[in-house]
């Protein structure tokens, strides 16, 4: 095969990455939180309720932003249901996945799961702007985030947080533009909203950052025009507007599957496109950045049915998917196309983090274990951090049916504070090992720390509860950095991590 070719050179950079790239997503759908983050009776279980097992695989995975508490859950939620005495709490209908809601994990809990993550672990919080509005907005900011001295933040002091719980960035709804949504709007009705609840929330803190909705997806009928409406509204208001895309393989087409990244690297630029053409409409020099704060593998063509089958049950198993090496591939591919769009893309959040659609997968009572895609999540996590350079590949191309002639190689590199550099790559070639060469200009790097791959001869191979140690990432050797020139070989459906020094 044909060598893969790249240069890096620090003088060509793309921005840098901003820690809330490696976000995730908590909602109260499936076993997400019960029986997932949260399971009082459980072995490990804290005096709150808390896995500590799951805590434990969280921090490893590296998790900053965490996004709550949904998703569609959000358009149906009452934040006043889930504060207070647990044993006051009103079970709710979520009609969003027609399950049972107990309340029992809530708003307190949320914050108390953030904090024994650690300091980098950010609130990310969303509004409901499907059934509710403004006043409820600013309620629910006001009970988490003024000091004292009003009747919700005293209320917040009487329910056992006299501090304020400090959140930061906002979520101005979830999918409005979706029919499917509880309270779906236009754009006009939703644009208008939004920038009523924006404005009112500035009035208590000017310092806040906001996410307006953007599109569920670049097929949605609406794209772009719902943008640039929703835009129009709200430019001067907000910071973000969000982006949310799943892949999936469709009719057995393997190969546009592995190209999925070609098409949220499209999203990306065109949602960039679009606000930058308000912004210029506007002849305004401000810049919106933009939230992905819904992304994954989701075998979606299974979740219809499982829904519409449910009888309003408690924490039903839901969108469980057990993701193979071939998935693995795939959101690293993702992750990279997130990282090459650093400078814009400066929220992400993994949806979800435990059981849904997720890298961390429990069974009640028992243990907690890593799929496939916690390597590449926590890999990218723990060495992407830094100043993402320019990479511009030359490479062996193949042809797919959605998005025609695709490059077999997928790369990106950050380099750290301390000058070290970490290549991410994938192959996605499924027959046969990709060589690389890479020149270094400008680099003062002289060996390979590490070259990482997660591949495997099986593409369908998985962990599960009964081999949750099946796929792990494994080294790889034969890679040389010499006279300014690193070369390896990718081997076939590879996940790769090369870190040098």
């Amino acid at each position: 095969m044909r060598t893969a070719r790249f240069t890096l050179d620090p003088a060509f950079t793309v921005g840098a990455v901003n820690p809330r790239l490696f976000g995730s997503f908590v909602e109260h759908l499936g076993r997400c939180v019960y029986t997932g983050v949260f399971e009082p009776g459980h072995p490990t279980a804290d005096a709150e309720g808390l896995r500590q097992d799951v805590l434990e695989l969280v921090r490893e995975l590296g998790v900053t932003a965490v996004r709550y508490p949904g998703g569609n859950f959000v358009s149906g939620y009452k934040w006043e249901d889930s504060v207070g005495p647990v044993e006051d709490r009103p079970r709710r209908l979520d009609l969003a996945w027609r399950s049972t809601e107990t309340n029992r994990f809530g708003l307190r809990e949320y914050i108390d799961f953030l904090k024994k993550l650690g300091p980098q672990a950010e609130p990310m919080m969303a509004v409901n702007l499907g059934t509710r509005g403004v006043a409820e907005a600013l309620e629910l900011q006001e009970y988490a985030n003024h000091p004292s001295g009003t009747a919700l933040s005293d209320l917040r002091a009487e329910h056992g947080d006299k501090d304020p719980f400090g959140i930061r960035l906002w979520c101005l709804g979830n999918e409005m533009d979706g029919p499917w949504q509880t309270g779906h709007k236009t754009a006009e009705e939703y644009g208008r909203l939004a920038a009523e609840t924006a404005r009112a929330m500035r009035q208590i803190d000017p310092g806040v950052e906001l996410v307006a909705c953007g599109s569920s997806g670049q097929s949605m009928e609406t794209f772009a025009e719902w943008e640039a409406t929703v835009l129009k509204e709200t430019y001067d208001l907000v910071d973000h507007i969000s982006l949310h895309a799943y892949y999936e393989p469709h009719d057995g087409d393997v190969d546009s599957f592995l190209a999925s990244a070609v098409d949220m690297e499209s999203f990306i630029e065109n949602v960039v496109a679009t606000c930058d053409h308000v912004g210029a409409r506007l002849k305004s020099k401000k810049k919106i950045n933009l939230s992905f704060d819904e992304w994954n593998v989701w075998y979606m063509s299974r979740t219809e049915a499982q829904v519409s089958a449910l009888d309003w049950p408690e924490a039903p198993r839901l969108l469980e998917d057990n993701y193979s090496v071939m998935d693995a591939v795939v959101f690293g591919s993702l992750l990279i196309a997130l990282l090459r769009h650093a400078d814009r893309v400066t929220v992400a959040c993994l949806a979800q983090l435990v059981n849904v659609i997720a890298p961390i997968m429990t069974e009640p009572g028992g243990p907690a274990w890593r799929q496939t895609t916690f390597f590449p999540f926590s890999q990218a996590s723990e060495y992407g951090r830094g100043e993402v350079l320019d990479v511009r590949v030359d490479s062996p191309t193949y042809e797919t049916g959605k998005y025609g002639e695709a490059d077999l190689l997928h790369a990106t590199a950050v380099r750290a504070e301390d000058g070290s550099v970490t290549v991410f790559a994938v192959n996605r070639s499924r027959t046969g090992a990709l060589p690389l060469e890479v020149a270094l200009s400008g680099l003062e790097l002289t060996e390979v720390v590490e070259h990482s791959a997660l591949a495997d001869a099986d593409p369908d191979a998985r962990n599960t509860l009964a081999e949750p140690e099946r796929v792990v990432p494994h080294a790889v050797d034969g890679t040389s950095l010499r006279d300014g020139r690193l070369t390896a070989a990718l081997e076939p459906l590879s996940w790769n991590v090369i870190r040098l020094r």
